[in-house]
């Protein structure tokens, strides 16, 4: 058997041993009303022995999750949270590299939040907006955003859909639709004529007092309309890992980007400019080659960093 496939039989191996650890301390956790640190796991078992025992709920609903259910979100949590992270963490530093004032525009943030802060979560988190604008409602999950279409499906009954301009769509019952979520990201009529483009700051009402750069105190968040920015879904089916992407992803962020500048390897006799736009080039070649929206040659342009003061 080739090695590939030996090593990732062993990390499936690996993978369910833990699960079952960790499954095993959780119900013995909840048997003894001992209180561990929340988790993902603990959530679910809590939910399932809660399900179980409620006696508003029939039958069906009542028998709660198996540790088969249990072990295929776990699962799921971790193929979707990090493939679609990580994906949008490429994006992101190639968009960065090809447009280097927007880097400049996020470090200046990350330095202010440093210095007024002692580095933790509580009170720098909510300082670092120019690093979600990067990335969520912002501009990389806008334009690249992992997924590209969601699927869903209507239940035993039809669904009538209000349409903005007045008009009702019923949809029969039983019936499988796929929601663009490209075009909803990437509509005229919500985003304006240039949206197309990679502006992260277009994010920000802009100061009184500075229309080119507002500061940690006067910039404001633009919110979408509803229904017309849904990168982790809408509504109760929302992803759940949502706040967990948009930490991990401000954090490598942060620590990137806070002491260090990121370009494009030039080939020789290529100028910079030349090699911004093959960065642009080769962000645009993307398509669903696995699971999620990727580039298909990642490699076709190489990255370097270099230190700044």
């Amino acid at each position: 058997m080739p090695k590939k496939l030996q090593r990732l039989g062993q990390a499936v191996r690996e993978f369910q041993q833990y699960m079952d650890e960790m499954l095993a301390r959780e119900r013995s956790s909840a048997s003894t009303e001992q209180s561990g640190t929340p988790n993902l796991m603990s959530a679910l078992v809590r939910a399932s022995d809660e399900a179980s025992q409620s006696k508003d709920l029939g039958q069906d609903s009542k028998r709660g999750l198996t540790d088969e259910e249990i072990f295929g979100n776990i699962f799921a949590y971790n193929l979707a949270g990090h493939e679609t992270t990580a994906n949008t963490v490429a994006f992101a530093l190639v968009l960065l590299a090809a447009q280097p004032r927007y880097q400049d525009w996020v470090r200046e943030e990350i330095r202010e939040a440093q210095a007024a802060t002692k580095g933790d979560y509580e009170s720098m988190f909510p300082r670092l907006q120019r690093c979600l604008a990067v990335m969520r409602q912002y501009e990389t999950l806008r334009l690249y955003g992992s997924i590209v279409f969601i699927p869903r499906a209507t239940s035993d009954e039809p669904q009538t859909l209000h349409s903005p301009g007045g008009k009702d769509i019923t949809i029969p019952p039983s019936t499988a639709v796929n929601i663009n979520v490209q075009a909803l990201h990437t509509d005229p009529k919500t985003w304006g004529p240039d949206t197309l483009n990679w502006r992260p700051d277009s994010w920000f009402i802009p100061s009184p007092t500075s229309k080119e750069r507002p500061s940690q105190q006067h910039q404001t968040f633009i919110s979408p309309p509803q229904g017309s920015f849904i990168p982790w879904a809408d509504g109760p089916r929302v992803c759940p890992g949502q706040k967990f992407a948009q930490v991990e992803f401000v954090a490598v962020l942060a620590t990137l980007l806070g002491g260090y500048r990121v370009m494009p390897v030039l080939r020789e006799g290529q100028g910079e400019e030349e090699g911004r736009k093959a960065l642009m080039g080769m962000v645009d070649d993307s398509a669903i080659t696995a699971i999620t929206l990727q580039m298909r040659e990642p490699r076709k342009v190489a990255l370097r960093w270099e230190g700044v003061v």
